[in-house]
């Protein structure tokens, strides 16, 4: 209960972002609430049902891109030879053949100096076989003795040729920069912080097991990620936050705004005629699995994109909501959405500049190959490449704005039509008239 020394700007700074013990709310509001959201969860709970995959169905792999046969090896030794000679035995190279101008991996003759490596397989059915990968001094990617690597393997090639290194196996870095991440979030977060891990891997499930699985089992990618993303929402907001109505109406504001991005996503996709089959993953997608609708994907990723930016939105705002009101009590509705919707200005301001300059920093590649080109940015906005990720983060941005909005109305409604908790206390704790005048404070 807020002190009635503590006037209301004190206290609102006293709860910044908080998510401590919410307002009570009436029993009429709680129904309401739950009249919302209970055939909501009852509908992802019967979608998970209905749409659960029995697996990914199965085919043949390619041997292109991701979909091919891999296994661990690891660097055993490397020579150091003469290139000439590997390009005439025709062993196995990585990297380019033609060197660039003064070349500095040359001899004391001038002869270019390539990398002879000896790999050998650790794992799999060939686990002990060992084969030559030839590495050209120009090549992007240099090998070093006793660095674990990924290597692919083609059963229909010549005997020599049918292990090749394709990657580095980068499984001890990935795994201590995860542990690092994990000990970071507990050590800050505590409690909260552990309880934001099992809700990033329940997740993470959700992802791997439902939604992947069922779009490739040909489901409508839609209708999956409707499903998956509501699962995914109430996992993540009533795990993190509790079963509160402070959390409930964040879910409210979370559903709006993710069927608003859904129809916007939707209009947008078909308007600008993109297909969602850009570059070379989802072409070869397309290929092993031409029933999936490549749009339909396309508009899933957005509202699956959109989702983890939307619960951050809608649980601040409507946590400032509940802390504005309990900070003063006599504010009504439209007292605490003006004071929110403020709050939310400076939030959507920020993270707006970040989806865009996220999608700057991700997409600088090909934004430096369209300035090579010396193309307009006209040019490069109506490539469909572009195009896909500008529709996707309009989109999604859209659907961020209109959260604030949304869920600061729905958080002002919520607390201000509840007299029965917080605002009695505070109300009984206030200074109140006698009879002749004279004020007393009220007795708790």
């Amino acid at each position: 209960m807020t002190s009635p020394h503590i006037v209301p700007e004190q206290a609102s700074h006293q709860h910044t972002h908080s998510h401590g013990p919410a307002a009570p709310v009436s029993t009429h509001l709680r129904k309401v609430i739950a009249a919302v959201l209970i055939p909501f969860a009852a509908a992802v709970v019967v979608g998970l049902v209905v749409l659960w995959p029995g697996g990914a169905p199965a085919h043949e792999r390619t041997g292109v891109g991701f979909d091919r046969q891999t296994q661990q090896a690891k660097v055993v030794n490397i020579d150091k030879v003469d290139c000439k000679d590997l390009n005439a035995a025709q062993l196995p190279t990585s990297g380019e053949t033609t060197p660039p101008t003064g070349d500095p991996a040359t001899g004391g003759d001038g002869a270019r100096l390539c990398e002879k490596a000896t790999v050998e397989v650790t794992s799999g059915k060939d686990k002990g076989r060992t084969f030559i990968e030839v590495v050209q001094p120009d090549a992007p990617r240099q090998l070093r003795q006793g660095q674990a690597v990924v290597v692919s393997y083609a059963p229909d090639a010549p005997h020599d040729l049918q292990y090749s290194v394709t990657d580095v196996n980068r499984k001890f870095p990935m795994t201590l920069l995860a542990g690092i991440f994990a000990v970071a979030v507990v050590i800050v977060g505590r409690l909260r912080g552990v309880m934001a891990l099992v809700a990033l891997a329940l997740s993470f499930a959700v992802l791997t097991l439902f939604i992947l699985p069922a779009i490739l089992q040909g489901s409508n990618p839609l209708l999956v990620a409707v499903v998956g993303a509501g699962a995914i929402m109430l996992i993540a907001l009533y795990i993190c936050h509790g079963l509160t109505a402070r959390t409930s109406v964040a879910v409210i504001g979370t559903l709006i705004s993710l069927l608003l991005i859904g129809l916007l996503g939707s209009l947008f996709i078909g308007w600008a005629s993109l297909s969602g089959n850009t570059d070379d993953s989802t072409g070869l997608i397309h290929g092993l699995y031409p029933h999936i609708d490549m749009s339909g994907l396309l508009l899933a990723g957005v509202i699956i994109g959109s989702l983890g930016v939307l619960d951050d939105v809608t649980v601040t705002q409507t946590s400032a909501v509940w802390e504005l009101h309990q900070a003063d009590p006599t504010m009504n509705t439209k007292q605490l959405y003006r004071a929110g919707i403020r709050i939310g200005r400076d939030h959507i301001a920020s993270v707006v500049n970040t989806l865009v300059l996220a999608y700057a920093g991700a997409a600088l590649p090909l934004l430096l190959l369209f300035s090579i080109a010396q193309s307009s940015m006209g040019t490069v906005a109506n490539s469909e490449l572009v195009a896909e990720e500008i529709v996707r983060t309009l989109v999604g941005s859209i659907g961020l704005v209109a959260s604030v909005p949304v869920t600061t109305a729905l958080a002002a409604l919520v607390v201000s039509a509840d007299r029965t908790g917080l605002g009695a206390e505070a109300w009984a704790s206030a200074p109140v008239r006698t009879g002749r005048g004279r004020r007393r404070r009220a007795r708790s």
